[in-house]
């Protein structure tokens, strides 16, 4: 046998499958350490292939905006269009999300907690999220009830949303059923739904979701300390649904 055929020809692996290999490396080893071995390598981390699911979030944490910003613009660009999966924290404003929205007609989940994002922002791009399937808006403040209202309307695809609040934020500060009734009146298929520590006044709001979403199979109410739900009505009324949160 020839010598040479014990030695795998790493370099001739076709694009789809370094990328599957690459996903093992670091954000930083992909874009600094794999172009510098060869030709091919190089050529599959600067096109889409690496970049269909982009998952940048504990790495965004400790980044300045503008660097935040640099990155996100360079990696949606290489991803040309065929971005699947978006994770990172804290996008700083409106024209990066824009952004994104314009370069990702096939993204099916979207991460962008304690991003600072608005209503009107989002009323103008959700008709670009039709494909949307998976979404995190929590921690986001800058957005309310019209938001979770527009997105409802144009992403009729939606199966999770994840729309967490925090006790410091300043959202805390004022009733969120309005958001609960967006919620309810616009997102009929979720299945997965966290809405931790919202102000809810009571447990109406909720019983409105639960009642319009017939999927739901999840629904994540910590911290929402006005909404008292018995266990036995629950298991009567919606047996489908795992509630988490004040149950009685």
């Amino acid at each position: 046998m020839d010598e040479a055929s014990d030695y795998r020809c790493w370099d001739e692996l076709i694009p789809d499958a370094l990328a599957l290999i690459f996903r093992n490396l670091s954000l930083q080893e992909i874009l600094t350490v794999i172009p510098r071995v060869c030709k091919s390598w190089g050529r599959a981390v600067s096109g889409p292939y690496c970049w269909q699911e982009i998952d940048i979030e504990e790495w965004s944490k400790s980044r300045q905006p503008h660097h935040l910003d640099r990155m996100l613009r360079m990696l949606i660009t290489r991803s040309c269009g065929s971005l699947r999966k978006l994770s990172v924290t804290g996008i700083s404003n409106n024209s990066i999300f824009s952004f994104l929205v314009e370069h990702a007609g096939s993204l099916e989940n979207l991460q962008v907690p304690r991003s600072e994002i608005s209503d009107s922002i989002v009323e103008q791009i959700a008709g670009k999220l039709s494909t949307i399937t998976f979404l995190d808006v929590s921690y986001c403040n800058k957005i309310g009830a019209q938001a979770l209202e527009t997105i409802g309307k144009h992403c009729k695809l939606l199966l999770v949303l994840y729309r967490n609040m925090e006790l410091s934020s300043s959202a805390d500060q004022f009733p969120l059923d309005d958001e609960a009734r967006a919620i309810a009146a616009t997102m009929p298929k979720l299945k997965h739904l966290e809405i931790a520590y919202h102000r809810l006044s009571g447990k109406e709001s909720v019983l409105k979701i639960l009642s319009s979403c017939p999927e739901l199979e999840f629904v994540n109410l910590t911290g929402c300390w006005n909404v008292k739900l018995d266990s036995n009505f629950l298991k009567e009324k919606f047996p489908k649904v795992r509630v988490l949160g004040l149950i009685y």
